[in-house]
């Protein structure tokens, strides 16, 4: 990915929670059946090593390529927005300015395998839905459903689990702009209807 300095990330802790929230990462490989890519909720697990962990449907023929090991790169798009040249201050100083994309992205690579075993199935499975229900008043769990339809869906998924050798990360908003600019953008998003434009004008208050 190409990282200018100044839209780099380098906090591990920063690229841990833009994974956290924006799970569905892209899951890249390159294998036999040439490249593939498949839109994957991911679990990150810390640790020593880093982990990724999913699941996919068994006729997803993806698993099959990554057999006993194949390099993955899965990608995390975060919040984006389209940036007018007609928000920046300079544009109304001498005109020399053009349109951009705002956004925030996080790349891993690593080695992914293969699961097939029903017991780890039924625990990432578990961990995936804890998760995800935590923030809700009455949390669904897997549990919550007969043994037997879990057992016939665990029947029909495989999983995936993605050592990770490699984290990026990439915030690009606005940083090479200078301050006058920079308050014409976040003015500019504010005053979007789509609330991901207006995440990217509060994320700019971070950056």
């Amino acid at each position: 990915m190409y990282q200018p300095p100044h839209f780099q990330v380098t906090d591990e802790a920063a690229l841990h929670r833009a994974v956290r929230a924006h799970p569905l990462g892209l899951l890249i490989t390159a294998g036999a059946g040439g490249l593939m890519a498949n839109p994957v909720p991911f679990l990150l697990i810390e640790g020593s090593p880093l982990r990724l962990v999913a699941h996919v449907a068994r006729a997803n023929a993806q698993w099959r390529e990554i057999g006993e090991g194949l390099d993955a790169l899965v990608v995390f798009q975060g919040a984006d927005a389209y940036v007018s040249p007609g928000w920046y201050a300079a544009k109304r100083e001498h005109g020399k300015v053009v349109p951009t994309w705002n956004y925030v992205i996080v790349q891993a690579r690593g080695r992914a395998r293969i699961h097939d075993d029903r017991q780890w199935l039924r625990t990432q499975v578990g961990m995936l839905t804890d998760h995800h229900e935590e923030r809700r008043a009455e949390p669904w769990a897997v549990r919550d459903a007969p043994d037997d339809f879990v057992a016939a869906q665990l029947k029909g998924i495989v999983g995936i689990e993605i050592e990770v050798s490699q984290l990026v990360g990439k915030a690009k908003l606005s940083q090479n702009r200078g301050e006058a600019d920079r308050a014409g953008v976040r003015e500019g998003l504010a005053a979007e209807s789509d609330p991901v434009a207006q995440m990217i004008g509060r994320l700019m208050d971070e950056a």
